[in-house]
């Protein structure tokens, strides 16, 4: 009994004196997770200070959660890129040997003041660029060229025909076929009528030609 005595003492002093540091102070295992105070989305790798410890840091991980050993009244200090310092402060009467708070950051919204880019960097470059400046046509001089012959023809030349203009080419092909039904197709060179035009437009060639000599 004596035996068995002694050795629960001896756990009892152990627990004791794990549950204490060097100096005589309790530590806490303290843990929690890191948290935006707007939307609740978690701040990965925050950066703890202990103000009360020497400035010991520590870091969250990615999903935002810590646990570090602390003493209680120690005040810890959470920074992250984007958001404010936040100060907290394990209470002196923890009376367990673990601890565990929700600590929510607020984002900071940093304006930073407008700045105008330019593509010249002399005051020249930009003289020598708004002098080869083209000004855009106005709606007038859009339709005046729109509607010149020169235009017009390429838009006759270049664009297809629609389907009017395709039924009333047929419907004119159709008629000429009717009407040329029973007609026997003729040769111009079998022609006397074509070969006198022929003779007329040489001899007037030949005379205009005698003329300008």
């Amino acid at each position: 009994m004596k035996y068995i005595f002694t050795l629960a003492l001896l756990f009892l002093a152990t627990g004791l004196f794990a549950q204490q540091a060097p100096g005589g102070k309790r530590l806490v295992q303290f843990s929690g997770i890191i948290t935006d105070k707007d939307s609740s989305f978690v701040v990965p790798y925050v950066t703890i200070t202990n103000q009360s410890n020497k400035d010991q840091k520590y870091a969250a991980n990615y999903k935002g959660f810590f646990s570090i050993v602390a003493h209680p009244g120690d005040t810890l200090l959470y920074s992250a890129i984007g958001y404010g310092e936040q100060l907290v402060v394990i209470p002196s009467d923890v009376r367990d040997v673990k601890y565990t708070a929700m600590v929510k950051m607020k984002s900071e919204i940093v304006y930073l003041p407008a700045v105008k880019v330019y593509p010249w960097a002399t005051i020249e470059d930009f003289t020598k660029d708004f002098m080869a400046l083209k000004i855009a046509d106005d709606d007038t001089e859009i339709a005046r060229k729109n509607l010149s012959g020169s235009s017009i023809s390429g838009m006759i030349e270049y664009l297809p025909r629609d389907a009017r203009e395709i039924s009333s080419a047929n419907f004119r092909l159709d008629q000429e076929r009717a009407l040329n039904k029973n007609m026997v197709p003729t040769t111009p060179l079998l022609n006397p009528f074509a070969w006198g035009k022929l003779m007329e437009q040489i001899f007037s060639g030949d005379k205009s030609r005698k003329e300008n000599n």
